[in-house]
């Protein structure tokens, strides 16, 4: 049986030709509810009616430029509706507004084919492995599915799999900031390597009309950021990422106690997900210490901290390219990821406090995961740091944190 939830339809009427700082009020309505994160509103357009001056609207044909009567309608948890009301009530100076409580059942994308990247990018099990990465880079993905000559999927080839089967060094993010000669370098080691001779086989897919939520586990249970999805016939439509699904999630925040089969698990708080193995290095720490510490760690970071551990800044493999200059980065590059080469080029003298990225996003501890995951996605962020009052490092926070809080796992 569906679900259904209690809420509260706010209703404001007004006229057509009514204006709220010169621009239509309900137009005005709708953006405030919309800026305040209602779960939802609608205008509707009255064809009759009449008000407390008794004057009659209508939109019989000899009339169509009469001031046709307006309803906005507002829906949202009720302690949503009396924070926005006086918002409201401030804003329509006049007319009538009504608040009733009813109940919902909310129908929301929430299944696969509503969210999935339909454009996908696939190659044949022959495709030749630097024409793999090549098209990575092009369309800015993290992995292409593998279709046999009868067009199923036979595998996917991830970034991943390129790493640690196909002898790449660089991740796939990184490799457009690669000096010429590096890539060069690294496409060298691909030469001669097919899609197949690397892809995962068989693969995990998902149906198109599957929901969200078991994606998501899917997704956890078997560590994987992204499904090729396919129809009923078996066929590729579309390839569903863990980015997608987060995206969901935070569209659906404003109704999450009402979907609690999908977004329940966004209740909980940064500290209660967070991992808290991080590794760190003090600002004076010197920088093939650091490198150390990035390659050795799975996040490919570390989080500057002083002596009573609040952070000062983060160092990031990519952003550590850019932060050093010529003369320091073939020697970074080497250290960074095991090139082969020139081995009497050293890593570089310096100190963490010389590269650092001093801006580091952060979360207060007692965080809901639904504000965490806004702020991820409004910072373009895989992980967040998550510190106490005074700003000292407790662990952090990632997307597969909160995949895990939407699958309930």
């Amino acid at each position: 049986m569906a679900e259904y939830a209690e809420v509260e339809l706010l209703r404001v009427y007004c006229g057509e030709s009514d204006r709220i700082d010169g621009r239509p009020a309900h137009e005005v309505l709708v953006e405030l509810a919309r800026r305040h994160g209602a779960a939802g509103a609608t205008v509707l357009r009255g064809v009759l009616g009449f008000g407390a001056g008794s004057l009659v609207h209508t939109a019989k044909l000899l009339r169509l430029s009469e001031d046709l009567p307006m309803i906005v309608e507002i829906v949202d948890r009720p302690q949503r509706i009396e924070a926005l009301l006086p918002r409201i009530e401030a804003a329509a100076k006049g007319g009538l507004i009504t608040r009733q409580r009813v109940s919902a059942h909310f129908h929301c994308p929430v299944r696969v084919h509503d969210v999935m990247a339909v454009d996908v990018a696939t190659v044949a099990p022959d495709t030749p492995l630097p024409e793999v990465v090549d098209l990575l880079v092009a369309r800015e993905v993290k992995a292409v599915p593998v279709l046999d000559p009868k067009g199923r999927v036979a595998g996917i080839v991830t970034g991943g799999d390129l790493l640690s089967r196909g002898g790449l060094g660089a991740r796939i993010s990184l490799q457009e900031s690669l000096p010429e000669a590096f890539r060069l370098e690294e496409r060298g080691r691909l030469t001669g390597r097919v899609a197949a001779d690397v892809m995962t086989a068989p693969v995990t897919t998902i149906a198109d009309k599957a929901g969200l939520r078991e994606a998501a586990r899917i997704m956890t249970k078997k560590s994987l950021k992204r499904l090729p999805v396919v129809d009923a016939a078996g066929e590729l439509v579309g390839i569903v990422s863990r980015a997608d699904i987060l995206r969901s999630a935070a569209s659906l925040a404003p109704a999450a106690e009402a979907l609690p089969r999908f977004t329940a698990g966004l209740f909980q708080l940064a500290r209660d997900v967070m991992f808290t193995d991080v590794p760190t290095v003090g600002p004076d720490a010197p920088l093939a210490d650091v490198v150390a510490k990035i390659v050795a760690s799975p996040l490919r970071r570390v989080v500057v901290v002083d002596a009573e551990r609040k952070v000062l800044g983060i160092v990031v493999d990519g952003e550590l390219l850019a932060h050093c200059g010529p003369g320091r980065k073939p020697g970074i590059l080497r250290a960074l990821f095991g090139s082969g080469g020139d081995e009497a080029v050293a890593c570089p003298a310096g100190t963490a406090a010389e590269v650092m990225e001093r801006r580091v996003h952060t979360v207060p501890e007692d965080a809901a995961l639904m504000d965490v995951l806004q702020k991820m996605l409004s910072c373009q962020c895989k992980r967040l740091a998550v510190v106490d009052d005074d700003g000292r490092l407790l662990g952090m926070v990632d997307r597969d944190a909160i995949l895990r809080g939407i699958a309930g796992t």
